[in-house]
């Protein structure tokens, strides 16, 4: 069911959310832990490639990318072309990220996956993965019958915000998780930076609801009545 707003004008906001999000995470990273290296002596460098990839690399991107096909006014065609490449780039980075955390814990003698944060994020990587894949042979090539498509659809749809909202909620878990090392290594916990980690993740969550709105709210042209031109939206659900 479709929330009674206008999706384009919902857009705006999620936009204005990423582009924030960036800002902060960039200058946390590079700011406040020294910068971004994929190679380096300060192994912290290297994790720092981390929440930037992940935040926006994977979580903007792939927001985007839902956006992308419910509110661009362009055709089908076109929209799934652009939803299905900024989501491949998503992919690309968030295990590229994903990279950059093992590299970081490999070099700094620190175990892996052994935390909730780092289990989640296996799990939704993976899915998005799947998901993607599945995808591109139902929807793009060499493409499912009509039957198939459309009775496919509502569970991509459903899977797809499953998975997006699973990776939102999961980065605040992370944002949580590094405050709490940098806390316990004496951190301020009522200095600039906790501040700006914690405002980071709430824009974060922010921003994945807007784009969770942008999904479920009108379509700005109408549909037609054939499957493989509809103008799809995530409320087909």
């Amino acid at each position: 069911m479709a929330v009674g707003i206008n999706a384009l004008a919902v857009t705006f906001v999620a936009h204005a959310l990423a582009v924030i999000a960036a800002i902060m995470v960039l200058v946390w990273s590079i700011s406040y832990r020294g910068g971004l290296a994929w190679e380096a002596t300060n192994k912290n460098l290297i994790f720092n490639l981390h929440p930037v990839l992940m935040l926006i690399g994977f979580i903007i991107l792939g927001g985007e990318a839902i956006i992308s096909y419910k509110s661009l006014p362009l055709e089908k065609p076109v929209k799934k072309l652009i939803h299905l490449i900024l989501h491949a780039i998503a992919l690309a980075l968030g295990i590229f990220g994903i990279c950059a955390a093992f590299k970081n814990h490999n070099e700094s003698n620190i175990p892996n996956l052994y935390s909730l944060h780092s289990w989640i994020g296996i799990g939704v990587i993976s899915l998005y993965g799947f998901q993607w894949v599945y995808s591109f042979i139902v929807f793009f090539f060499p493409g499912g019958s009509s039957n198939l498509r459309s009775g496919l659809l509502p569970w991509h749809a459903m899977l797809g915000l499953f998975v997006y909202i699973l990776a939102v909620g999961n980065a605040a878990l992370g944002f949580l998780e590094k405050l709490t090392f940098l806390e316990s290594g004496g951190l301020d916990k009522y200095g600039s930076e906790a501040f700006l980690i914690n405002f980071t993740a709430i824009i974060t969550i922010l921003f994945g609801t807007f784009v969770v709105l942008t999904a479920s709210a009108k379509s700005p042209s109408p549909s037609s009545s054939n499957d493989d031109t509809v103008d799809y939206s995530y409320s087909a659900i």
